[in-house]
């Protein structure tokens, strides 16, 4: 299934991801910097292992996202929400990777990065200015 422009269009535009991580039935999330690679249908962050949510994917990697834009005017409301599976990158994987995120994050090319990426297996978009409660639904 072919994912609808206006998601993606939405997806390039943002770049703060809210990621919902579970461990021991135990929820969390945390906010991270994300850089949408459309071809391959993931979210491309950095984080550190030791971290709390990295801690929890690691172990689970199953996990829960949302973007959203922060307006008070209720036509306006648009955002996502995602899930997906976290990987880590490696090889020329993250060689890839970590042009796409510098692009996006000049500042990034002075730390040191620890990438992972979110393959998207569902995203369901609200997108008021279309219509009061519109949804764009994709799955793979």
């Amino acid at each position: 299934m072919q994912i609808d422009q206006q998601i993606i269009h939405f997806l390039n535009e943002h770049h703060l991801l809210t990621l919902a991580t579970s461990q021991n039935d135990k929820p969390y999330c945390c906010n991270l910097f994300y850089v949408y690679d459309q071809v391959s249908n993931q979210l491309i962050f950095s984080t550190e292992t030791k971290t709390k949510h990295a801690q929890d994917f690691i172990t689970n990697t199953n996990v829960a996202g949302s973007v959203a834009l922060e307006t008070k005017n209720v036509s306006k409301i648009q955002g996502v929400q995602l899930l997906g599976t976290i990987e880590e990158l490696k090889g020329e994987r993250l060689k890839i990777a970590k042009e796409q995120y510098i692009k996006a994050f000049s500042y990034a090319a002075n730390m040191e990065l620890h990438l992972w990426v979110m393959p998207l297996n569902f995203i369901k978009m609200t997108h008021n200015k279309l219509g009061f409660g519109k949804k764009l639904i994709w799955e793979k």
